[in-house]
């Protein structure tokens, strides 16, 4: 949930201790919400970090794309893993690519310069798009949640049987 400008941490009905680090950490991180963050903000935030966000909310996507009908825990886990993996991650960014506009495109190749490392799994090219994925997703999350889902809603989701 996010808060718009206007709203902020509201205090539980009952009272939680106050000298609780996490109801601290908690408000803290509720009143400085990504959609209080201003552009200039928003260009101060490198590609790899982008990146970092833009994972938590893709594979959040997946778990909630997942969560109907109820299946057992490592059902749904099963079938996230086979969805936010670099190699699907890749070929779904290769899938919205003719969708993008060119600012998007910018994003995108700058998430794609930012990839170093990858795991042994997967090869350099296949990681450095499912970077530029995640980039994008990061980006779009705090810069156009409208655009994000638009595009989200895009991904043809293939059955997870082959992918696990």
């Amino acid at each position: 949930m996010k808060l718009s400008e206007e709203q902020s941490f509201e205090e539980p009905a009952e009272k939680p201790n106050r000298y609780n680090p996490w109801y601290h950490a908690l408000k803290t991180a509720c009143n400085k919400l990504p959609s209080q963050m201003s552009p200039f903000e928003v260009r101060q935030i490198s590609p790899t970090a982008l990146a970092y966000l833009g994972d938590a909310v893709y594979e959040l996507y997946f778990r909630m794309y997942y969560l109907l009908p109820p299946q057992r825990v490592d059902s749904y886990h099963r079938s996230v893993v086979a969805q936010v993996r670099a190699e699907m991650q890749a070929r779904h960014l290769q899938a919205l690519a003719p969708e993008l506009t060119d600012s998007e495109l910018d994003i995108v190749r700058r998430g794609r310069n930012a990839a170093t490392g990858r795991p042994k799994r997967v090869s350099a090219e296949t990681y450095q798009q499912a970077t530029s994925l995640e980039t994008l997703v990061g980006y779009l999350y705090l810069t156009d949640e409208a655009r994000l889902t638009e595009l989200l809603h895009k991904i043809k989701i293939e059955s997870t049987e082959s992918h696990i």
